[in-house]
């Protein structure tokens, strides 16, 4: 790891990881603002439409139909961005991690102080009688999921159009306010209303680990422009 980086990681006692589709990308999940990435490709709708509330109420096949052809990876592992920051959890140093992805690799990595601010593919409810569905009632079936009442399944992903759930955002709010060391990684924090949380941070420093300039380089501690994997697992 960066020596740099590693004399902040020590000297931390509160350390906040705030993260983006960046930090996924070496288990093999694309990052949608990328060159290469989902919002560079070519559909019959823009993926910013599919995404939405509107187009889920008016054309939920065709929204299952892309949903799980490019937003579902459950072959994915954690990569060594993952599981070091679980090891800092186990270590007292980590407080919370705050995240914009919505696979759940924190969780499966062992990090148990997760604040998902655009949900999880592994929760689904029904929208007519509320009961849960996991990850595999998704996959395990095709076109409309169904409850057994015969509601339409919906993710608990926040889509377009969709609100941020509040209580995540206070959690995610506390935590920022109380870290005396917070580390951005893997987000170009060009996701509002997300990125906004950062004005919350108070602490000591501040940690950008990103492939490209970010709006918070100006203000931070550390900045290392190399994949966070590659970075946190050295």
């Amino acid at each position: 790891m960066d020596k740099r980086l590693s004399a902040l990681v020590e000297k931390a006692r509160r350390i906040v990881f705030f993260g983006g589709a960046g930090v996924s990308c070496e288990s093999g999940i694309p990052d949608f603002r990328s060159q290469d990435g989902l919002y560079n490709q070519q559909y019959a709708y823009p993926p910013e439409e599919i995404l939405s509330h509107r187009f889920f109420m008016k054309n939920p096949e065709e929204f299952y139909r892309f949903y799980r052809d490019k937003m579902l990876y459950p072959k994915a592992k954690p990569n060594a961005a993952h599981l070091k920051l679980a090891q800092w959890e186990e270590q007292g140093k980590l407080r919370a991690v705050i995240t914009q992805n919505i696979d759940g690799l924190h969780q499966m990595a062992g990090s148990r102080r997760v604040y998902e601010l655009h949900g999880s593919v592994h929760r689904n409810r029904c929208m007519k009688c509320g009961k849960f569905y996991g990850l595999e009632t998704i996959l395990s079936t095709q076109g409309v999921p169904r409850c057994e009442c015969g509601g339409m399944i919906k993710p608990e992903v926040v889509l377009y159009e969709e609100a941020l759930d509040q209580s995540v955002i206070e959690q995610a709010v506390n935590a920022l306010m109380e870290a005396d060391l917070l580390m951005v990684g893997g987000t170009s924090l060009n996701v509002y209303p997300a990125a906004g949380l950062l004005r919350y941070f108070s602490g000591e420093h501040l940690v950008v680990l990103n492939k490209t300039t970010t709006s918070a380089d100006r203000r931070a501690s550390l900045v290392i422009q190399e994949p966070i994997a590659e970075v946190l697992g050295s």
